[in-house]
């Protein structure tokens, strides 16, 4: 009987709908099943009231037995009442999609997405005779080899309501590599070792302008962080060491035509409050400070010039506090400290300034980029003086399809980065007490500061090792999910300034890597 299948079918999508998920392609695909059902029960009912009901049809609907044309073409007699009822079942279905429906709109986990990836990485690096895997490796040193890759990323995104309008807030965590554990710092420098990486609110004020409050990745360069979303293993020279870092302040965000332009003030960057360095303690012990009360302007431009090419830009403006350690006199009174990377700076800040211009250039299979970058830091150099670097990265990426192996792509990379300027320094380059950084290849080398200590220097008369790399990749794209790299990089300096594990230097090291990205 027709009334008995519909009735099937209805009791069929109860629990269909009781277990749905609150998505708007499920609630969609459960409003054209209710729309079906609705149809056939107004057929029904209309076939009812329509067609009379006879002795002779009621016994053939009987007698005939089900798959002959008899039973298929004889009307369905139903009553008043189980038409009613079948209407009413329907009706609650529909209730129940309502109720899902605005749930998804205004619910609790309404515009709420949860992203991210997980890449472990194994490395091999000659000059340190190294060969290791990387994941949830928790270390507050940052280093080209070991940046932010070989962890776990996961951004949350809450959207409040729908349209371009709508506010938002999103949170990116890196328990192992992010801001939070390897760069972001207190008032006094410490590291806090949080999981926090990034987290920002959006609220749009018009069409063209958005209001934004919180932690937020720098504007510089054409390269991000995420490892899905870039097509090397390790990143450029430029990211790792040039472009400026994280800022906590506000700003806003302005996009009109094919132009977006991009503006915030804050603390300096890597900073979760304003700058307090103590200078010394006065005669009861307490502490002498200074404070950086100078906020940073940072901000960025990008001109769409057609589907394929975009050209941007960013600056920065501020005051970067430098290292210091207080001193006192035989007698405890304070005495002037000297600042800086080899303490011999007379400032415990110094002005910073930074620009590049960059560009994306985009087809089906190519994707070229450019960076060009200029920064200087007042007595942020070894010798005190002014700090001075610039730089060029270069990349290509081509993908392609092989029968086999499906689809495939390579990238080649090339960096420059200058630094020498009075022993080098400044931006993301941290020097130690020597005025090297034996580990990434900057600064001075350990053979030029002896030979200065030697003839009654202090290394002042030094210069810094400008620094260069090549980085080949190939890639596979197993499923929609997967991603895996092999990454070939060659990185040389001007100088002796890498470290090798037998404890001599060089001015080359070498890293094989491979890496599996599994995105969500």
């Amino acid at each position: 009987m027709k009334k008995k299948l519909i009735c099937l079918l209805v009791a069929a999508t109860v629990p269909g709908l009781a277990m749905a998920d609150s998505t708007s392609s499920e609630i969609k695909e459960l409003k054209a099943q209710l729309a079906v059902l609705q149809k056939k029960v107004d057929a029904l009912e209309h076939a009812q009231a329509a067609a009379p009901v006879t002795a002779p049809a009621a016994t053939a609907a009987v007698t005939a037995q089900p798959g002959t044309p008899e039973y298929d073409n004889a009307p369905a007699n139903l009553t008043n009442a189980q038409v009613d009822q079948m209407k009413e079942q329907v009706a609650n279905q529909q209730l129940k999609v309502d109720t899902l429906n605005d749930a998804a709109q205004t619910g609790p986990l309404a515009g709420l997405s949860v992203t991210g990836y997980l890449d472990p990485t194994y490395i091999y690096n000659r000059a340190q005779s190294s060969s290791s895997f990387l994941f949830a490796n928790h270390d507050s040193a940052y280093q080209y080899y070991n940046s932010t890759f070989g962890d776990l990323y996961l951004d949350i995104k809450k959207t409040f309501g729908v349209g371009p309008m709508a506010p938002s807030a999103e949170i990116t965590l890196m328990p192992n590599r992010g801001n939070g554990i390897t760069l972001l710092t207190n008032e006094h420098g410490d590291i806090g070792n949080n999981i926090l990486n990034t987290a920002v609110i959006n609220v749009p004020v018009t069409a063209e302008w958005t209001a934004v409050f919180g932690l937020i990745p720098s504007f510089g360069g054409y390269e991000v962080q995420q490892s899905n979303l870039m097509n090397t293993l390790t990143h450029n020279l430029l990211y790792d060491f040039s472009d400026p870092g994280s800022y906590i302040g506000a700003g806003a965000n302005y996009t009109k035509g094919d132009w977006a332009w991009k503006f915030f003030v804050g603390n300096e960057q890597y900073r979760t409050y304003g700058s307090i360095t103590q200078t010394g303690v006065n005669q009861f012990g307490d502490p002498i400070t200074t404070s950086n009360k100078i906020p940073t302007l940072t901000g960025r431009v990008d001109y769409t010039a057609n589907s394929r090419l975009d050209i941007g830009g960013s600056f920065n403006i501020g005051r970067q506090t430098l290292g210091a350690t207080p001193a006192t006199d035989d007698a405890g009174n304070p005495i002037p400290v000297f600042y800086g990377p080899g303490g011999l700076g007379t400032s415990s800040a110094g002005t910073f300034v930074f620009g590049e211009v960059d560009m994306t250039y985009t087809t089906a299979d190519w994707l070229l980029n450019a960076e060009l970058d200029y920064g200087q830091q007042e007595h942020a150099a070894f010798n005190g003086g002014q700090a001075q670097w610039y730089g060029l990265s270069l990349q290509a990426h081509k993908g392609f399809t092989v029968p086999t192996l499906g689809r495939m792509g390579w990238t080649a990379r090339y960096d420059y980065l200058g630094d020498h300027k009075n022993g080098g320094g400044g931006g993301g380059i941290a020097l130690d007490g020597l005025g090297g950084d034996p580990y990434n290849g900057f600064g001075i080398s350990r053979e030029c500061l002896a030979n200065s200590v030697a003839n009654g220097g202090n290394g002042s008369d030094c210069s810094g090792a400008n620094r260069q790399d090549v980085a080949f990749d190939l890639l596979f794209y197993p499923t929609n999910q997967i991603t895996v790299k092999m990454e070939y990089r060659h990185d040389w300096a001007s100088q002796n300034v890498f470290l090798r594990a037998d404890g001599s230097y060089s001015k080359s090291n070498d890293l094989l890597g491979t890496q599996l990205i599994y995105s969500f």
